[in-house]
């Protein structure tokens, strides 16, 4: 009987140390509760790093620079021309440039869920900076010190103005929104139409002088060949470029009087009551000014007010599309 006691007796122990390490096998092979969660985490969150971590090249303007794979989250401040830019190539910026706090008829078609990020020469850093941009396109006229503070934001390219990089500028934006295609033939077509438009000139009309003026704070001001409308108005459709022009260096203010001297047949004249705030009725005082209705242009219905929005650059594939069209038609009635 003892011995029989002393068989079960050991039986029981065997059994139980059998039970104890089948559990001991079982905890340690499969992470269970809290720890299996962690280590899902911790994987996640190394892919979202070396998601984050990809980056491409980008070459504008003979600069090259890195961003990141994805240009999503794309604001616009100071460039007025990568505004315009967005129109053509219907790209949504998260911010954009307000113009006396709104966001103007122009740009309205892409600005519907942006933000503002302040005016033209004022950009509001901490809205950019609160936008978590993947990329700022800046204005080429910022002072270094604006670039340095957007750069410390995101990287910061400064977009040109100047009208002859029009192509690239396009091809930039296209680079960043994935719409290198759209930009590409957008430019492939402009060029088509201007051969058209070249074609419907008369000899007449090519021999006339032509000069494109904008009113600004109630003055006058003729732009260098190569700025504003004038590349499309020389360059382009071959008229000859008037001696004020071609020694304008830059933005150049003249009194109706020098410009009454000037005389031109054909006269494209922008006016924004955006840029005249203190002068609201400098447009109507110009039109009847007894010296500048004595200009050709004026005397014979060839003055143009405003062909395209008073608000376009002048030298971005939007303002040259635009223009090009509203001039043409202009110069052929």
């Amino acid at each position: 009987m003892k011995q029989t006691k002393w068989i079960v007796g050991l039986l029981l122990v065997f059994m139980l140390a059998l039970t104890a390490c089948g559990e001991k096998k079982e905890t340690s092979g499969t992470p269970s509760g809290n720890a299996a969660a962690n280590t899902e985490t911790k994987v996640e969150a190394s892919e979202n790093s070396e998601a984050q971590q990809e980056t491409r090249t980008v070459k504008y303007l003979d600069k090259e620079y890195t961003l990141p794979a994805k240009t999503e989250r794309i604001v616009i401040t100071g460039a007025v021309e990568a505004m315009e830019d967005s129109i053509v190539l219907d790209v949504k910026p998260v911010g954009a440039i307000t113009f006396s706090g709104e966001f103007p008829e122009l740009f309205q078609s892409i600005t519907t869920d942006a933000e503002s990020v302040g005016e033209k020469t004022e950009p509001n850093f901490e809205t950019i900076l609160a936008l978590k941009p993947d990329v700022i396109l800046g204005s080429t006229k910022f002072k270094p010190e604006v670039m340095e503070q957007l750069s410390k934001i995101a990287l910061t390219i400064p977009y040109s103005h100047v009208s002859t990089d029009w192509e690239s500028n396009l091809q930039l934006l296209g680079e960043l929104s994935g719409k290198q295609e759209q930009a590409k033939q957008t430019i492939e077509k402009y060029k088509a139409d201007l051969e058209t438009a070249k074609s419907q000139l008369s000899d007449t009309v090519k021999g006339g002088k032509v000069i494109a003026l904008r009113i600004r704070a109630g003055e006058l001001y003729i732009y260098p060949e190569k700025v504003f409308f004038n590349p499309v108005l020389y360059e382009e459709l071959g008229f000859t470029v008037p001696a004020e022009v071609k020694a304008a260096k830059a933005q150049e203010l003249v009194s109706k009087e020098k410009f009454a001297e000037m005389n031109p047949d054909y006269l494209f004249l922008q006016f924004s009551p955006d840029e005249n705030k203190d002068t609201p009725n400098a447009l109507e005082e110009f039109q009847n000014d007894p010296i500048i209705k004595n200009i050709s242009a004026v005397k014979n219905g060839k003055l143009f007010v405003n062909v395209v929005d008073p608000l376009a650059q002048g030298g971005t594939a939007f303002s040259k599309i635009e223009f090009l069209k509203a001039a043409v038609s202009q110069l052929t009635k």
